[in-house]
């Protein structure tokens, strides 16, 4: 007899329940899938919105770096009227040749010899070495009318052959107690008793004169820049560093003395330098000894030892000097004016609007000298705002210095291209 089967317990469960149970299953894996894929999206925006805020943070660093660049004491000056001719000589030139134009030395700077008289094979391949921008001359330099014309020639052929451009050959001249040529008595030209005696006339037609003359003897010589005028104010009594070399101690009339004195020099042919900015006639001390200080503000200084070189510049003088002259009370330390961007670049560029060449004084001065290696010293001027070096401790240090400056990124090659755009703008247009 035949037994019947009995039906798998699955198959007694109503269709109906499992066709819900498998729809629960079916919506519950569903979830499951759609929260991981929410948590991936999520996890990739957070990523994608971290990554956006680092990009807009880099760029506001990035924004912020240049303001930072744009106040630093590397600020680049360039000026605004350069021309395509000088502009394609600057590029043709190699880093040391440009270094070389900044910088304004004695000719036994690049010689090495006692006390140069003649310019002959040794000072060619001097110059070949050290092209430098300008070689300035002292009474142990000059014998005699026929000498000193024939070293200067020398020289100045000797640049054009090498550098092709003009040696700048400068010389203290001011006319009274500091006259490199009047004061050696193998010259007859037209000597001076003070600038203070000129001041005391009031007469501003004498102030030309005295350009007029020291410049009709110094370009027939040879030299086409001439240190001078000087435009300090004596605001100080104990002052005897300037003394009478001055013009005197009104601002208003050594600033109308030294504007004539710019015309009468550059009207015929050699360019002049105002000089000893910001003003050195308010010192007791003197910058050749040590450091030399004024207790005044530059704002103070402004209604008084700065109005010549304002009314001064309107004159338009090729260079400007840069005293060593230290300002606590507004620069906050006893860096000399001539180191200081707050002075050269901030003062004398921008406020002022001068556009011309920023010389030092002599370097060698202890003022800079006993506080700065020859290096440390040429690299500070340069990014104070300087266009050219005058007379370093050790200029084959200084020289040095500022090719390892621009090599490490303390010194920007854009820095120093901007100032022998200046030095070779003059030279190609006033003495080509």
């Amino acid at each position: 007899m035949n037994k019947k089967r009995k039906s798998p317990l699955w198959m007694l469960v109503p269709m109906g329940v499992i066709i819900v149970v498998l729809s629960i299953v079916l919506i519950v894996i569903t979830l499951k899938s759609g929260n991981q894929r929410t948590e991936t999206a999520s996890a990739s925006h957070t990523q994608s919105g971290e990554k956006e805020e680092e990009s807009v943070n880099a760029a506001d660093t990035i924004q912020e770096n240049p303001k930072e660049t744009d106040t630093g004491p590397a600020q680049v000056y360039v000026s605004p009227d350069i021309s395509r001719e000088v502009k394609d000589k600057v590029k043709s030139m190699s880093l040391e040749e440009k270094a070389a134009q900044l910088f304004f030395v004695t000719p036994e700077d690049i010689t090495q010899v006692d006390a140069a008289t003649v310019a002959g094979e040794d000072t060619k391949k001097a110059y070949e070495q050290y092209p430098v921008g300008g070689i300035v001359y002292f009474s142990r330099n000059i014998q005699g009318p026929d000498q000193l014309k024939e070293m200067l020639s020398k020289t100045q052929s000797y640049a054009e052959e090498i550098a092709g451009v003009p040696v700048f050959l400068g010389v203290d001249e001011e006319g009274g107690e500091v006259s490199r040529v009047a004061g050696n008595k193998n010259f007859s030209v037209t000597r001076y008793e003070s600038m203070r005696a000129i001041g005391d006339s009031k007469d501003t037609s004498r102030a030309y004169d005295v350009g007029k003359n020291l410049a009709s003897y110094l370009k027939e010589l040879g030299f086409n820049i001439d240190f001078a005028p000087d435009a300090d104010v004596i605001t100080n009594s104990g002052n005897t560093v300037i003394g009478n070399r001055s013009f005197g101690e009104d601002p208003r009339l050594v600033g109308a003395m030294a504007s004539q004195v710019v015309k009468g020099l550059q009207d015929n042919g050699v360019s002049a330098c105002l000089k000893h900015f910001p003003g050195h006639g308010g010192t007791v001390e003197d910058s050749h000894e040590g450091r030399a200080y004024t207790d005044k503000t530059l704002e103070e200084m402004e209604a008084e030892e700065l109005v010549p070189f304002q009314e001064g510049i309107k004159a338009e003088p090729d260079f400007i000097m840069a005293g060593h002259i230290s300002i606590p009370k507004s620069l906050g330390d006893d860096t000399p004016a001539s180191l200081s961007e707050q002075v050269l670049t901030g003062l004398l560029r921008d406020k002022y609007g001068y556009d011309g060449l920023i010389i030092t004084d002599a370097l060698n001065m202890k003022a800079v000298s006993g506080v700065y290696s020859p290096a440390e010293a040429s690299v500070k001027a340069l990014l104070a705002g300087a266009d050219m070096l005058l007379m370093p401790d050790d200029f084959r240090a200084a020289y040095h210095g500022v090719l390892d400056a621009v090599e490490e990124g303390d010194l920007s090659e854009a820095r120093i291209d901007a100032s022998v755009e200046r030095i070779l703008r003059l030279k190609m247009k006033k003495y080509p």
